[in-house]
């Protein structure tokens, strides 16, 4: 079940009060999980469960998204801003440098997080940041491709679509590679989290500039891509690995942009095996991306 957590946080006209929503379960070191632009928490429905059977994990809705209202007017959707948001959510959910795992959006935020020295333990999949200019327009493109579609489908057909193979696949193809392994109901409800997010223009916004070029010295990072991601493509990996040569660079077979939904057991093990207590973390070579 879903929860909401409200605390303060400082802007530019002074204390704000926000809030957000997310959902916690398990026990164990804390895990943080962050989604993409235009998603929502669910999107870590599919390896949730398997990671709260080792770990405290704590699935948000970004501000702005899924069921988190947006930030207080006036308030950037930047990193200097979301960044210490996220740490003024941690601290009002009683959670000390948490690991953390993010996708896209998430992914980017995870490694802020790590260069800021917030967490113990960085896992981004798919992360923005470490795209060329071009890169990064077609992927703003295709992110607003998405939303207009999905503002153009009244929810009755979004309904009808999402309970064929086809019609999910016409969904939600961009971001999975199995998109047909979706359930109906998650394909509703996460084109209606795009559709809807009022954080989505002013993200986009912020980060028209924005390139991830800082190490992130001192704390385990694993950066994983899939293979069949489609929105980011996979040789910004490479990139990741140049930018922060400790990180550990894992290949996805067959994995979309949205890893979770298309490998669950796959990324559960990935983002457990990155999270582990640094004395305690096995020893493996270094999966380069084909």
């Amino acid at each position: 079940m879903s929860a909401e957590v409200s605390f303060t946080i400082d802007t530019p006209l002074g204390s704000r009060s926000t809030s957000v929503t997310y959902r916690r379960e398990g026990s164990g070191e804390p895990l943080l999980l962050l989604h993409g632009i235009g998603h929502h928490h669910q999107a870590w429905d599919p390896v949730f469960d398997l990671l709260a059977a080792d770990r405290d994990v704590i699935a948000i809705d970004l501000p702005g998204f899924g069921a988190s209202p947006a930030l207080p007017d006036g308030v950037s959707y930047g990193l200097a801003t979301v960044v210490p948001v996220l740490g003024a959510l941690c601290e009002a959910l009683g959670v000390d440098r948490p690991h953390v795992a993010g996708n896209s959006l998430g992914g980017l935020l995870a490694l802020e997080l790590g260069r800021e020295k917030l967490v113990r333990s960085v896992t981004a999949l798919s992360p923005a940041g470490f795209w060329t200019p071009s890169e990064r327009q077609y992927a703003f493109a295709m992110l607003r491709t998405m939303r207009r579609a999905a503002a153009a489908l009244p929810l009755p057909v979004i309904e009808r679509m999402s309970r064929t193979a086809a019609g999910r696949t016409a969904l939600t193809s961009t971001i999975y590679a199995r998109p047909a392994r979706r359930s109906p109901a998650a394909v509703v409800a996460e084109t209606l989290a795009l559709r809807d997010a009022p954080g989505f223009e002013q993200t986009l916004l912020a980060g028209q500039g924005v390139r991830f070029t800082d190490d992130v010295p001192g704390l385990p990072v694993t950066v994983a891509w899939g293979s069949k991601d489609r929105l980011l493509l996979r040789r910004q990996g490479v990139r990741a690995k140049l930018t922060v040569p400790g990180a550990r660079l894992v290949r996805l077979p067959g994995c979309g942009h949205v890893p979770m939904n298309d490998d669950p057991a796959l990324v559960t093990r990935v983002i457990l095996d990155g999270s582990r207590p640094v004395a305690a973390a096995p020893v493996r070579p270094t999966t380069q991306l084909a």
